[in-house]
């Protein structure tokens, strides 16, 4: 089937009894044995609960893998995933990365011995140069969060299996959908299911799929062991989400396009990073490697004074973090989901204080485009009426 129909159809012919086409949320922790040394297939619900089986096993399929893990948020999938690694590892990272992961891998993962090395994992020169001997894997963000930094997976998969190391790749900004990683060699896909995979910024998730029979049950245990599993009924919301992103991704895309270009010729605006664009630096390989694009981009106004006008006066679009829902939502990355990089990091990367992220919703694209425009001609009025430091009323 192709995969617009194995997204419908998640769940639908997974009860047989009673032949329920939306899948029950099994909402128990311990299951009956049939006698001593028989089991059902379910013991005990961290380690494996109906709802759940079918959802990781919706997540596997779709994203060519073998074995797929639902965890708590994204953040705890991670979190399994670097349990992979112990004292003296090493990991190679995106430069330009997420908030949360930065600082979970700098203030907590550190504690336990693991360094990383943050590098353009786009260039393989920078790679092999950040590369020791204590280099386990190299973690991809393709799209990057906020700056939409593409990278090449199938050439970095190839490198970093003739060295020995995992190539993991998050996943998240386009969804299986879009892109699926393990067919360009990663050996671990993982996603912030809260955002595209759910959609309706109502269901706290994370999903990892693994590829390879070894791995898949070292991940089982590790799954299990820590526990940050993902709740009965969250699962069915998870499910329910999914069911509709073909149709949501389509929109999206369409919509972030548009409003991509009507930001690329507004004179506030200094750049658009977004990867549908043509002039975007890494345009070609995401043609090549995805088939669509993501509905969330980055775009840098042309002074700092203007950013909190702005994010006063949108209102259709809200101000507030979190992305890949069907409302638009637009953030200040610099105070909000990079906070905890230092900001000579942020400085280098590019995330400035000029910088705003935008999650385009599936609202109708002409509103939203009045809306910025509206907020944009506010935001300007008043940088322009008010009164010079200093002087008097």
């Amino acid at each position: 089937m192709k995969i617009e129909s194995k997204l419908a159809q998640i769940g639908s012919l997974s009860e047989p009894k009673t032949g329920a086409v939306s899948f029950p949320v099994y909402q128990a922790t311990a299951f009956r044995h049939p006698q001593l040394g028989q089991s059902t297939g379910f013991d005990y619900s961290r380690t494996k609960n109906p709802t759940r089986s079918v959802l990781e096993e919706a997540a596997a399929e779709l994203e060519c893998g073998d074995a797929g893990f639902a965890c708590s948020s994204g953040m705890a999938a991670l979190q399994t995933i670097f349990a992979l690694f112990g004292q003296g590892d090493h990991l190679l990272v995106s430069l330009d990365l997420y908030g949360g992961t930065y600082r979970l891998l700098e203030q907590i993962m550190s504690r336990f011995g693991v360094t990383a090395t943050y590098v353009d994992t786009n260039d393989l020169a920078a790679l092999e140069e950040g590369r020791t001997e204590a280099t386990k894997a190299v973690l991809i963000e393709t799209p990057t969060n906020p700056l939409m930094m593409i990278t090449d997976i199938a050439a970095v998969a190839a490198w970093a299996k003739s060295h020995g190391l995992l190539t993991i790749v998050d996943n998240t900004l386009l969804t299986p959908f879009f892109q699926r990683p393990i067919e360009h060699g990663a050996d671990i896909v993982i996603h912030s299911a809260t955002k595209y995979l759910g959609g309706h910024n109502d269901v706290l998730a994370g999903l990892i799929v693994t590829k390879g029979a070894e791995l898949s049950t070292k991940m089982a245990i590790l799954h299990n062991s820590i526990g940050a599993v993902l709740g009965p009924q969250d699962s069915w919301l998870l499910m329910r989400g999914m069911k509709t992103l073909a149709l949501r991704m389509e929109r999206h895309e369409y919509n972030a396009t548009r409003v991509a270009e009507f930001l690329e010729q507004h004179m506030l605006v200094e750049q658009v990073y977004y990867p549908a664009l043509a002039g975007h630096p890494g345009h070609d390989i995401q043609q090549r490697q995805s088939s669509g694009n993501t509905g969330i981009f980055s775009f840098r106004m042309t002074e700092a004074a203007l950013v909190e006008p702005i994010l006063r006066h949108i209102k259709l679009i809200a101000f507030a973090e979190s992305l890949g829902g069907v409302e638009s939502l637009m953030t200040y990355p610099a105070v909000q989901t990079h906070a905890d990089i230092p900001e000579e990091i942020r400085m280098r990367v590019g995330v400035d204080d000029r910088l705003l992220r935008l999650s385009v919703g599936i609202e109708h694209v002409e509103d939203l485009i009045a809306d910025l425009s509206n907020a944009f001609q506010l935001a300007y009025a008043e940088t322009r009426t008010k009164a010079p430091a200093g002087a008097s009323e």
